[in-house]
């Protein structure tokens, strides 16, 4: 599994952003997070279909969404994107 830099930085941003609000809650979020990786290495192609042949998997637990596609060499994350953003603002990443 290879995250693309921007979903790298999403994550450290978001796990810091929760860790901020309530002690403990930033490691939550990064340990549901890494269920959904877990989730995605298994069932690569578990994930609901989205755009440009990604899929998608929901963090449980979150309002966000992990972004990817199966690709023959690795499983590409695109994004962990939150609910709240316009839907599809990754597009570009996935050229």
């Amino acid at each position: 599994m290879r995250l693309r830099d921007e979903a790298r930085a999403e994550l450290l941003r978001e796990t810091a952003y929760y860790e901020s609000k309530r002690e403990g809650t930033g490691k939550r979020f990064r340990e549901s997070v890494a269920a959904s990786f877990d989730l995605i290495r298994r069932f690569p192609s578990g994930g609901a279909p989205g755009p440009a042949s990604t899929r998608r998997t929901k963090v449980k637990g979150f309002p966000f969404t992990v972004i990817y596609r199966d690709e023959p060499a690795a499983v590409i994350v695109f994004a962990i994107a939150p609910d709240r953003y316009q839907p599809g603002y990754w597009l570009p990443r996935t050229d």
